[in-house]
């Protein structure tokens, strides 16, 4: 299941040093919900490889400052230590999501 993602998370994460993946989403935007399916699919098959969360803009809106969060959803991806490595903006598809993840690890 894919973890909620608020700044304490952000902050646990980026200590854990492990590379992780957010998706920025809210609940009234149609393709955000689209895209729901396919994270809590990758959330579980890369368990113990790479954290996979869901960051709600409306509640975290500290979090959507800090990315520039101007369009959702909008998946990024970010390295080991915190730093952003790659975004997807707009409902992608489940390989092109791996495909960015893969690249982390």
């Amino acid at each position: 299941m894919a973890k909620i993602i608020d700044s304490a998370a952000y902050d646990e994460l980026v200590a854990s040093g492990k590379p992780f993946v957010i998706d920025f989403w809210a609940e009234w935007c149609g393709p955000c919900r689209s895209l729901t399916p396919i994270i809590e699919e990758l959330a579980e098959e890369y368990e113990g490889k790479v954290v996979i969360g869901k960051c709600d803009v409306d509640q975290n809106n500290d979090l959507a400052m800090k990315f520039a969060v101007r369009n959702i959803p909008l998946v990024v991806f970010i390295k080991a230590g915190g730093e952003m490595n790659d975004k997807l903006v707009g409902a992608s598809s489940k390989d092109a999501i791996k495909a960015k993840i893969d690249a982390l690890l």
